[in-house]
């Protein structure tokens, strides 16, 4: 099969990067593969984050993609779909996360001459806007079928399109962040006491990720606990860093405010106990694929898809509100109760076995087939 990829590929770095190019790897084992990109992802003004390219420094694994597509440039769009259409595919997977792809997105799914699959991230975003709902629909109406990878995607992707033909499959492993190292070097590189349980809060920081939820939890939390905080913030971070000047045991938060490199991924998860993902709202979270990889367990709140994906899974502890208290009750119960944790790592072995990208590209192209 001839398959066209259009979405975020190198030079473009995040998440969204990332999961492309393993995609792309996956279907290019069976399938002859071509990776359509952006030209331009976002106007500068309307990214939060420092930069949407990697730098000099990062190790984001290379894809040679066609960067046509302008989000912001009509005549860009009609150029992708005939760029697409002459190399004659056969399918095109695109993926989809917020409503501001939805007009040039849905214009190449109309006009690019063969079936279309979406995988979706989200269909109504985190942080919600008036205009979302009817450029989705647009976006949808255009498209074959849809791959969402939690519950609450395919909820949302039917509540606007009924008769939408999909089909649920789980957010494949993150395996290309290299092997885990010693906790004991992780720790001595992070400047962190080994000695302490040690919670991360990993990722790009948002208002929806509940940080400051954390930072609460943690206030009471015992004297051997510390916690770990490694991403790039979207915005400013000074409301976080008033909570954690205000906390009793601020000397046992360690901040890192930029973008993790692919290469220091290891070093975060090596050396934590468990990864706290404390969001305010959430379909799937690719942080617990990174965790899966790393054999840490996770604590999450009761939002979007994480309580079927991690707690019906048991990868994970799944505490019943994004609410500091709670949080930091479940957080305890993980270090306290008898085999939660042993039980936690049991079940990523199995998750392990189960999130392959092959088994994923597989399932994706046999879907396909059906359309």
């Amino acid at each position: 099969m001839r398959i066209a990829l259009l979405s975020s590929f190198y030079p473009l770095r995040g998440g969204i990067s990332q999961f492309n190019a393993s995609m792309f790897a996956g279907l290019g084992k069976c399938h002859l593969v071509k990776a359509f990109s952006f030209s331009r992802q976002y106007p500068d003004f309307l990214f939060p984050g420092k930069t949407q390219y990697v730098t000099p420094e990062d190790e984001a694994m290379p894809v040679q993609a066609e960067a046509l597509l302008d989000t912001v440039n009509p005549f860009t769009w009609l150029k992708t779909a005939r760029a697409i259409r002459a190399w004659k595919p056969d399918l095109l997977v695109m993926k989809y996360w917020m409503s501001w792809f939805a007009p040039s997105l849905g214009y190449v799914a109309r006009h690019c001459g063969c079936k279309s699959v979406v995988v979706l991230d989200n269909v109504i975003p985190h942080e919600a806007h008036w205009f979302d709902k009817p450029l989705t629909r647009y976006f949808l109406k255009g498209c074959t079928g849809f791959v969402s990878m939690s519950e609450s995607v395919e909820k949302d992707l039917l509540s606007l399109r009924p008769d939408a033909p999909h089909t649920l499959l789980p957010h494949p492993l993150y395996s290309h962040f290299g092997t885990p190292l010693p906790r004991e070097e992780a720790a001595r590189i992070l400047g962190l006491d080994p000695g302490r349980k040690t919670l991360l809060f990993f990722g790009l920081i948002r208002e929806y990720k509940g940080l400051d939820i954390l930072l609460e939890a943690f206030r009471e939390l015992p004297q051997d606990y510390q916690l770990v905080i490694a991403g790039e913030p979207y915005g400013s971070f000074q409301k976080y860093q008033d909570l954690i000047d205000s906390l009793p045991g601020k000397d046992r938060v360690y901040v890192f405010p930029d973008y993790v490199r692919d290469s220091e991924v290891k070093r975060y998860f090596s050396a934590a106990d468990v990864a706290v993902l404390p969001y305010r709202s959430a379909t799937q979270s690719g942080i617990s694929s990174i965790a899966y990889h790393f054999g840490v367990p996770l604590v999450v709140t009761d939002v979007g898809g994480l309580k079927g994906t991690i707690g019906a899974r048991g990868t994970g502890i799944v505490a019943a509100r994004p609410d500091p208290e709670i949080i930091r009750q479940e957080i305890l119960r993980f270090f306290r109760e008898p085999g939660v944790r042993e039980n936690c790592l049991k079940a990523i072995d199995a998750e392990k076995r189960r999130l392959d990208w092959d088994v994923f590209c597989k399932n994706l192209t046999d879907f396909a087939a059906t359309l």
